[in-house]
C-alpha cells in the first residue's frame, strides 16, 4: 500500500497533479478545484514533502524509484493510465511516466531534465537561496509571509504574482521547504536530471515565459528532444504558473486530455 499523501476531488476522467521540488499539493492553487468541475483530481505530496513521509530506503528518492512509487499509487487507487500534469520536477516525473506508457498523457510545466551547465547552476543557487532563507526564524517567516512587499521578495523566484499567496498559504511553504526531508536527496539529483526519450502518448510542455528558476532558453532544448510534444509559451507567467494563470494551465490540461482520447478512438476504430 502506497504512503503517498493526497486529495481527491471530483469525477470524469483521472488527473494526477504533481508539484515541484520543496514544494507541496497545495501548489495547485485553483486549477485543482478548476480541474475538478470535469475530471476526477487526484493531488499528491511527493514522498518526502508535504504529508507524506519519506520513502523506506534512500535510494528509494531516485526518480525512477518515485515514478515506480506513483505507479504504485495508481495501482491502489484503481487508476487505469491516468492523465498526469506536472510542475519542475513534478513535470520531470510526468515525461518519465508518459515514456514509461503507464500514464495516457502529460502536461510538463516548466519541466526538470532540459538544464545545461549553466541552467544547472541558476537553478542550483535559486534553491539554495530559498533553502536558506527558510531556515529564519519563524518570527521572520511570518513577518515575511504577512507584508505583501516581503511577501513578493521572498517568492519572487516562483511566482510573477507572489502577492496573490495567501500569508497562511507562504507562511506554510516557507516551512514546508524548510521541513521536508525529501529536499536534498531530490537536489542532488534535480541538477543534472535529462529527458531524451520522447513519449508516444500526448504531452504538452508549457513554459512561462518570465520563469527565473528554469529559464525560459531551456523550452528551446525541450522543442528539440520532444519533437512530438505540443509546447505552448505562457506569457506573464513564473516557474509556478498555477498561480500566475490558472485559466492557460486549466486549458493546457484539457485539450491535452482532449488529444488524448482523439488518439484513443482513432486506435479503437483503426
Amino acid at each position: 500500500m502506497s504512503t503517498i499523501s493526497y486529495s481527491r476531488t471530483g469525477s470524469g476522467q483521472p488527473i494526477v497533479l504533481i508539484h515541484g521540488i520543496g514544494h507541496r499539493r497545495t501548489a495547485w492553487f485553483d486549477v485543482y478545484d478548476r480541474l475538478a468541475a470535469q475530471f476526477d483530481v487526484i493531488a499528491i505530496d511527493l514522498p518526502g514533502f508535504g504529508e507524506s513521509p519519506p520513502p523506506a530506503a534512500p535510494d528509494r528518492y531516485a526518480m525512477l524509484s518515485v515514478a515506480e512509487q506513483l505507479e504504485g499509487l495508481f495501482a491502489d487507487l484503481g487508476l487505469d493510465r491516468p492523465h498526469v500534469v506536472g510542475n519542475s520536477l513534478g513535470g520531470f516525473l510526468a515525461l518519465i511516466l508518459a515514456a514509461r506508457g503507464s500514464i495516457s498523457s502529460a502536461v510538463a510545466l516548466s519541466p526538470a531534465g532540459f538544464m545545461g551547465r549553466s541552467g544547472s547552476f541558476v537553478a542550483g543557487a535559486v534553491l539554495i537561496g530559498m533553502k536558506a532563507a527558510s531556515r529564519s526564524p519563524r518570527p521572520v517567516l511570518r513577518l515575511f509571509a504577512k507584508k505583501p512587499a516581503l511577501r513578493r521578495l521572498a517568492f519572487s523566484s516562483l511566482y510573477v504574482h507572489p502577492e496573490r499567496l495567501t500569508p497562511q498559504v507562504a507562511y506554510g511553504d516557507s516551512i514546508n521547504l524548510r521541513e521536508s526531508p525529501g529536499f536534498w536527496p531530490c537536489f542532488r539529483q534535480a541538477v543534472g536530471l535529462r529527458i531524451d526519450v520522447d513519449p508516444e502518448v500526448p504531452v504538452t510542455v508549457g513554459w512561462g515565459d518570465k520563469d527565473r528558476l528554469l529559464l525560459p532558453s531551456q523550452a528551446e532544448v525541450a522543442r528539440r528532444r520532444l519533437p512530438h510534444a505540443r509546447h505552448e509559451p505562457l506569457p506573464g507567467c513564473g516557474h509556478v504558473p498555477m498561480l500566475d494563470d490558472p485559466d492557460a494551465v486549466v486549458r493546457l490540461v484539457v485539450e491535452t486530455v482532449e488529444r488524448a482520447e482523439t488518439a484513443d478512438h482513432a486506435g479503437m476504430t483503426a
